[in-house]
């Protein structure tokens, strides 16, 4: 595969944007399905449920598929499938693959599902929205809307002034297709995206928001990463603003981070298994205070352990346990 393909990231930022901006995506995609919801009633996410209608498929499963259930004004409830497919090059199944979510659903839950689909590939003319079959006079037939994501290559000027954020969500898909085998222009064009976001005077959350999203899908190399993170921290000096995207910074703390508690817990675990050992089962009240203690204090007590003989010398321990 193209190292440069590889560092894109569509799945998890579409993901992500659905999560955060349910409401805004089918405003902005399909505004016939928005406009029939009862949006007093918050949605739910199901993908418990998903997992049961894709589990079985022979494709492999989607990240970026969601299913919600809605209420609509006039009551009824409806489950909602949104498929988002990303890859570059015709797929002969997804017609069929649409249908088969639809009738597993049925099947499962005995509940019918509205297919919507994104289409972000490359092919202009690849635009599946339906599914036919028919013999011998029985025919199955499915119909469903899709949004092609190329379609707003012509309509760059309304994405720039709409406020919704998918508007800059298909700007990123766009533009880190279009630079798969260029990414210093990707560096570019995620730089400016970025920008976008204080120009359009967006909250600060918003913002945080939206630029975790870009910054997931427009991948870049950690020398061309560090060159926008300084241009991000420059234009927020400029402005006064507090720095909310040190990206590449905050990547390695949390990774830093996850490692550092990994490790915790492994000494957490061993020790208590050696306590087990040696003075017989302690206390849960005991394993809470081990679970507080720090690293440097979970070493001492590891060697200190040795010379136990009884709860008490764990007790005496704990109370006048080293500070860190």
């Amino acid at each position: 595969m193209n190292r440069n393909e590889i560092t894109a990231n569509y799945d998890e930022s579409w993901k992500e944007a659905l999560n955060e901006y349910f409401d805004s995506f089918l405003s902005f995609f399909f505004p016939v399905a928005y406009k029939a919801i009862d949006w007093t009633k918050p949605p739910e996410s199901l993908d418990k449920e998903l997992q049961q209608i894709t589990a079985s498929s022979a494709t492999e499963k989607r990240i970026a598929d969601k299913l919600y259930k809605v209420w609509l004004l006039d009551k009824t409830q409806v489950w909602i499938l949104i498929h988002i497919e990303i890859q570059s090059q015709y797929d002969v199944d997804f017609q069929e693959r649409m249908y088969i979510y639809n009738y597993r659903a049925f099947d499962l839950y005995h509940k019918f599902v509205v297919g919507l689909a994104i289409l972000g590939d490359t092919n202009p003319t690849w635009r599946p929205n339906s599914y036919h079959q028919a013999m011998l006079d029985c025919e199955l037939n499915l119909k469903f809307p899709i949004a092609k994501l190329l379609d707003y290559e012509s309509k760059w000027n309304e994405l720039e002034s709409s406020d919704n954020p998918f508007a800059i969500i298909v700007m990123a898909h766009l533009k880190t297709k279009a630079t798969t085998g260029n990414l210093a222009e990707r560096e570019q064009w995620k730089w400016t995206l970025i920008r976008g976001l204080y120009d359009r005077g967006l909250t600060k959350e918003k913002i945080v928001n939206l630029f975790k999203i870009i910054d997931k899908m427009m991948s870049l190399p950690k020398e061309l990463q560090q060159g926008l993170v300084a241009k991000i921290k420059h234009l927020e000096e400029e402005r006064k603003m507090p720095f909310i995207s040190p990206t590449e910074e905050l990547a390695m703390e949390r990774g830093e981070l996850k490692g550092i508690q990994q490790g915790i817990q492994r000494e957490q675990q061993l020790i208590i298994r050696q306590l087990n050992r040696r003075i017989g089962e302690i206390e849960s009240s005991f394993t809470d205070t081990i679970q507080t203690l720090t690293i440097e204090q979970l070493e001492l007590l590891g060697e200190a352990l040795l010379d136990f003989s009884t709860v008490t010398d764990l007790e005496q321990w704990l109370e006048n346990k080293p500070e860190s």
